[in-house]
């Protein structure tokens, strides 16, 4: 509600919606989703409360109760809950992509559609997450069209970043080379994601390490790279410094190459057979020679984890020694550019900026770095629209 009560009530004046970043975009739809599918998941916990405490049978069959609403409950709220934490990221490295590309962001209006849409559809797919439950297999073709059509509102996302660089003047700054990384990890879940949303190839891989690798390549790329895309762009603003570009380096590189040696083999051992909750010994067995994989996995894993304490060391240092940071160290277009850095108390003390155009709208592709910066002065005429 506070998101989204800010982005109503505060915008500065001429900050139309048709002007809004897109992260802001990501955010509130993010917001939005989260408000109308936590509700089914607070009313499955209460009822699974009285279950234990009150002696009710909601998901009981000896007192008349279904398990599978359970189930229906859960994955009501699970599946809308990806994309809230999926949207804020894939927010942040659309903002990465003009400033690095210096062109405007291709498709803003086709984005903002796309988002609405998947957001729309996130609350008519979590039946896939079912096909082995026992569910009525006519229901099974309605959610597997639902789950391969919200792949299009995203696949229209990732084809519009791919225009913004196309005859762009990239700058592989650290903020874009994790945006770049979240492209490319991302286009690689969405992929199998396809496999997963068919009914009759889901029902074989249910449940194995297919579908951890798909998830991790999907949720979790979102959240280490379009995450630390967001941190490595926004460090400057919130803190004054900037990060250390040989240690940034040395986290980027690291991430990238330990993520896939963690969750790329994963595939290969979920369709082997292995799933993910092991009963007996003869289910491991079944798997045992492709033990070599979770092997890589897991030593990888371990250098996964060491490499985010180079990002912990860089941003101790950075604090402490860093590089002073101007207002605008990446020559970004966006409003909270126009701040110092870090931004004094009130953002911009007594005189609002006023907003004459939209935040991405570059001089012509190729003219260097050249573009039209937004002219700030008292708050005035204008409004909000």
């Amino acid at each position: 509600m506070n998101f989204l009560t800010t982005v109503v009530t505060l915008r500065a004046p001429g900050l139309t919606v048709g002007r809004l970043p897109l992260v802001i975009w990501q955010q509130a739809t993010a917001a939005i989703l989260f408000l109308l599918s936590v509700g089914p998941l607070i009313a499955g916990a209460i009822m699974l409360l009285m279950d234990r405490l009150a002696g009710t049978g909601f998901f009981l069959p000896e007192r008349g109760g279904e398990p599978l609403l359970w189930q229906h409950l859960f994955w009501f709220f699970g599946h809308p809950e990806v994309y809230v934490v999926l949207l804020p990221a894939l927010g942040a490295v659309l903002e990465v992509f003009p400033v690095f590309s210096r062109k405007p962001i291709f498709g803003y209006r086709l984005i903002v559609w796309a988002t609405l849409v998947a957001g729309a559809l996130s609350f008519v797919v979590w039946a896939h997450h079912m096909f082995v439950s026992g569910m009525d297999p006519r229901l099974a073709m309605p959610f597997s069209i639902t789950t391969i059509l919200i792949s299009v509102p995203f696949a229209l996302a990732v084809f519009a970043m791919l225009a913004s660089l196309y005859r762009g003047s990239i700058a592989f700054e650290l903020p874009m080379l994790w945006g770049l990384g979240f492209l490319a990890m991302f286009t690689v879940g969405g992929l199998t994601g396809i496999f997963l949303g068919s009914a009759p190839a889901d029902i074989y891989l249910n449940g194995t390490y297919f579908v951890v690798a798909h998830f991790h390549y999907t949720l979790i790329s979102a959240v280490i790279f379009g995450g630390y895309a967001g941190i490595y762009y926004w460090f400057p603003k919130m803190f004054g410094r900037m990060l250390g570009t040989r240690l940034g380096h040395v986290h980027f590189w690291s991430t990238l190459v330990f993520f896939n040696l963690v969750f790329f083999p994963l595939h290969w051992i979920g369709i082997a057979g292995m799933v993910r909750r092991i009963a007996n010994p003869l289910q491991y067995d079944l798997v045992a020679p492709h033990q070599w994989i979770n092997v890589v996995s897991t030593v990888a894993l371990f250098g996964l984890i060491l490499s985010q304490l180079v990002f912990l060391l860089n941003f101790g240092l950075s604090q402490w020694r860093g590089r002073a940071a101007p207002g605008n160290p990446w020559e970004a277009a966006t409003l909270e550019w126009t701040t110092p850095s870090p931004p004094p108390h009130g953002n911009w003390g007594d005189a609002m900026p006023s907003v004459e155009r939209g935040p991405y709208e570059y001089s012509v592709p190729g003219a260097g770095r050249d573009w039209l910066p937004q002219r700030v002065g008292a708050a005035g005429a204008g409004g909000r629209s």
